[in-house]
């Protein structure tokens, strides 16, 4: 597919800011910073195509489909990041958000030479989940040029998957392959090329909004708390203990009973409530 746009790569553009190394490290600082008041607003604009990806993904999910991330170099690392969080933020197994991030778990720490550049490889990595039309992929590429990301992404559409893209460049080849659009246009990086920052924040704040979402959608969230949390640390523990507390008005000592019995604030409640 061929994308109607004309592509200018925004990312690689020059930036706004030049003899870097001859700034005081205030003056830098604040320039980062005034660039980074950028993001949240390029990410605003694109809350229309964000909110069809989530309730996409629910819809499918809901049928027993999963959340795959696919990304190289920062991209890959923040959709495993993003997918990481799930079980001990919201308690689903770990089988339901899949981040895949080319040249595998080597990648997270160091670059693997040229494994970006495999169209075929991400869609080989898809088929050893036996994925299926109730999956939804989503391509993370700030460039929106990374061939991994953009074989995966023309695979699962020809296939029936629900495809979506985020990227910081309008009309990327990235985007031309999927069904949804997130396009965060966050400008040139303080370091020409650097899309570890600008765009690598913009990124992150839309895989923060599609997972949260998703989770509350599904049911993992109650009131405002995350009642489905692995009791993985005493600081979970305690989170945990002080939500049972303020939902059922019980003495800490016997909330905290509770919860370590039943292991989940969800359940320790509904049990309780049920007696």
């Amino acid at each position: 597919m061929v994308s109607d746009m004309t592509f200018i790569n925004i990312t690689e553009q020059p930036s706004l800011y030049n003899d870097l190394e001859n700034k005081p490290v205030s003056e830098i600082l604040t320039d980062i910073n005034r660039e980074d008041q950028k993001v949240a607003l390029a990410v605003q604009q694109t809350i229309p195509e964000i909110e069809k990806l989530v309730n996409g993904i629910v819809e499918r999910m809901k049928r027993g489909g999963r959340l795959f991330y696919i990304g190289a170099g920062t991209s890959g690392r923040l959709g495993v990041l993003d997918a990481s969080e799930i079980p001990p933020t919201y308690g689903m197994p770990d089988t339901y958000v899949i981040g895949l991030i080319a040249g595998g778990d080597t990648a997270l720490r160091r670059p693997v030479e040229s494994a970006e550049d495999d169209e075929e490889q991400a869609w080989k990595e898809l088929q050893a989940y036996k994925i299926n039309r109730h999956d939804t992929v989503v391509g993370i590429a700030a460039s929106g040029t990374t061939p991994y990301v953009i074989g995966a992404l023309r695979r699962a559409r020809e296939a029936g998957l629900l495809t979506g893209a985020i990227s910081c460049n309008p009309g990327s080849p990235v985007s031309a392959e999927a069904e949804i659009r997130i396009e965060p246009v966050v400008g040139p990086e303080y370091v020409t090329g650097s899309t570890r920052m600008k765009s690598g924040t913009a990124q992150k704040l839309v895989l923060n909004m599609i997972s949260t979402a998703v989770m509350i959608k599904l049911g993992r969230v109650k009131g405002n708390k995350m009642v489905n949390m692995q009791l993985t640390n005493r600081k979970l523990v305690d989170r945990g203990v002080r939500m049972i507390v303020d939902e059922l008005g019980l003495p800490y000592d016997q909330a905290r009973n509770l919860l370590l019995l039943h292991r989940s604030v969800k359940a320790a409640i509904e049990v309780y409530k049920n007696q």
